[in-house]
C-alpha cells in the first residue's frame, strides 16, 4: 500500500522559489534529495509510489515523487536520511495547513488531488499566485 509524507518547506515564499532552490541543488549535488534527521520506518510503503507533499507559505501546494530513501551524513558526520526526489513538482488542490515540526505520514485518502495540467483553476486557485500570497499575509484567506 502506498504511503506519502508531508513536510513544511521552510524558507521559500512560493512554489517558484522552491523550484529554483531545488534546481540549483540538483545541479550542484545530484541527485535531487531532501535530507531529514529521522529515517521513515515505513520505507517500503513510501517507495511503493509515495510522494512528499510540500507545505509552502502555510499551504499544502505541491508534491514530488520519492524515488529512494538512503542513509547519508550531515556535514558534521552525524547520520540522516536522504529522500531522493523526482525533480517534477506536481500542483495539488491547495489547502491551508497549520505548522508542525519534522515530517508526517500522509495516507493516500487524506492527500489532496493533483491539479491536471491545462484544467481551469477554481475558487482561490484561479487567483494569481502573488495576489493569493498577499491575501494570506493579510489574513483574508
Amino acid at each position: 500500500m502506498t504511503l506519502h509524507m508531508i513536510k513544511l518547506s521552510v524558507g521559500p515564499k512560493d512554489v517558484a522559489e522552491l523550484a529554483a532552490i531545488q534546481a540549483r541543488r540538483a545541479v550542484a549535488d545530484p541527485p535531487l534529495r531532501h535530507q531529514t534527521r529521522m529515517k521513515p520506518k515505513r520505507v517500503a510503503e513510501i517507495l511503493d509510489g509515495g510522494s512528499i507533499y510540500w507545505v509552502v507559505a502555510g499551504w499544502l501546494q505541491v508534491r514530488q515523487r520519492i524515488l529512494d530513501i538512503r542513509e547519508e551524513s550531515w556535514d558534521d558526520g552525524s547520520s540522516c536520511a536522504a529522500l531522493v526526489l523526482d525533480p517534477e513538482l506536481v500542483s495539488v488542490a491547495a489547502r491551508a495547513t497549520k505548522p508542525f515540526q519534522g515530517w508526517r505520514y500522509l495516507a493516500p485518502e487524506a492527500a489532496p488531488p493533483d491539479l491536471r495540467a491545462g484544467t481551469a483553476a477554481e475558487g482561490l486557485e484561479a487567483l494569481p499566485a502573488k495576489l493569493r500570497q498577499e491575501l494570506r499575509a493579510l489574513g483574508l484567506i
